[in-house]
């Protein structure tokens, strides 16, 4: 197989265990730059298809290490959210195209950044716990935005840090929380086609290297600060996604 050579190795192997580390450590915020580091060198549809399984060895990984340590209001109103969102995301998937995806992703993940900027210099404050209605409007983004790039992470972010949910309760609700959507939209992935023979291959050779960032994610979570690690994670989106949007416009 053609991509098992220099790209394999030198992109897609970083991206999966970036995508552990996140996931396993750090929340899923950020853990959807992999896709937009694979849509950078293949079809969008492809780089989908590779990471979904990977993502859902991922959570499967991480569930034990914070069984029963989540936040369970805040993950079921997520979930309930969630459904219909990611049904939404099946639909605009079915009647888009490859640049469609990619000004998505793109678009999401410099997005993302801004966002994050702003809070830091206080120009967003989530300093009040937001009710049912905003939690249910959160989980159909998160449904949607996790469907067509696998970025639910920031809309779940937005909900849960205004429900002042402790570190390591924060941590166990995404897992949970992206455990079962994923699970759920893995039915999609499958009847749409967009899993193949060929990314299912890719995903065996590149499970030992997410279980790794997973493992890295869970030792991480306690050791590693938080500011040096999305410090980097928002510089690697910004570049990955301005590109994918520019490869989408022009």
């Amino acid at each position: 197989m053609e991509v098992l050579g220099l790209t394999f190795f030198a992109v897609m192997v970083p991206a999966v265990i970036f995508a552990g580390v996140s996931k396993g450590g750090f929340g899923s915020g950020a853990a959807f730059a992999s896709s937009s580091i694979l849509a950078l060198v293949m079809d969008p549809g492809m780089a989908l298809g590779i990471m979904l399984p990977l993502l859902m060895l991922i959570d499967v990984s991480s569930l034990p290490a914070y069984w029963k340590k989540w936040d369970w209001p805040t993950a079921r109103v997520l979930l309930l959210g969630g459904v219909p969102g990611t049904i939404l995301g099946a639909l605009f998937y079915a009647w888009s195209n490859p640049d469609a995806i990619r000004l998505i992703i793109g678009l999401i993940s410099v997005l993302f950044v801004a966002w994050q900027l702003a809070r830091a210099v206080g120009l967003i404050r989530l300093g009040v716990r937001f009710g049912p209605k905003t939690g249910l409007t959160a989980g159909v983004v998160v449904g949607f935005t996790s469907f067509v790039s696998h970025a639910g992470g920031p809309a779940a972010a937005v909900y849960m840090l205004g429900q002042g949910l402790s570190k390591t309760a924060y941590q166990a609700t995404t897992v949970l929380v992206f455990w079962a959507i994923n699970l759920f939209k893995s039915g999609f992935y499958a009847g749409m086609g967009i899993f193949t023979w060929e990314t299912l291959t890719l995903d065996l050779w590149l499970a030992p290297f997410a279980v790794l960032g997973t493992w890295i994610g869970i030792k991480a979570h306690r050791m590693v600060p938080e500011r040096v690690f999305f410090g980097l994670t928002y510089a690697l989106l910004t570049i990955t996604g301005s590109k994918l949007i520019w490869d989408a416009l022009t």
